[in-house]
């Protein structure tokens, strides 16, 4: 039975409390997402898997082998980083672009694969119109 808004809210809250000390990366990182998936009422080990190995690549080039911290098919990629941690190279890594001019660039970058992840449909070309719109009322 999926949980009520206010449960996740609660559960949220208290997961919120809990962890709000914790500043190490390695120390509890599984501890921590297992956590947070219970906060939805998830068990973590039927969806994600953690240290999920991947090819590391880069515009078709192969790079190197390296881990996922925390992976769900289709739906999340975690890269967990202790406390003021800069990301950058974390984002670089995981979407397999670098070389960002500026943080607009990589902001644009993401919200546009966001856009195109989570679209249901592709974008329509703008209709043309032929001869005169109908007016309101006509």
């Amino acid at each position: 039975m999926p949980l009520s808004p206010n449960e996740i809210k609660e559960r949220a809250a208290a997961f919120a409390h809990k962890w709000a000390g914790e500043d190490s990366e390695r120390a509890e990182a599984q501890s921590f997402w297992n956590d947070f998936f219970a906060v939805f009422g998830v068990e973590r080990k039927r969806v994600a898997v953690f240290e999920k190995q991947v090819q590391l690549a880069r515009a078709g080039e192969k790079l190197r082998q390296g881990r996922i911290d925390c992976f769900w098919k289709g739906t999340l990629l975690v890269e967990h980083k202790s406390a003021g941690a800069d990301l950058d190279r974390a984002v670089d890594a995981a979407y397999g672009k670098k070389g960002f001019a500026a943080d607009a660039e990589r902001v644009a970058f993401l919200f546009d694969l966001y856009r195109q992840t989570t679209s249901l449909l592709p974008a329509a070309p703008a209709a043309k119109r032929r001869g005169r719109s109908p007016r309101h009322g006509d």
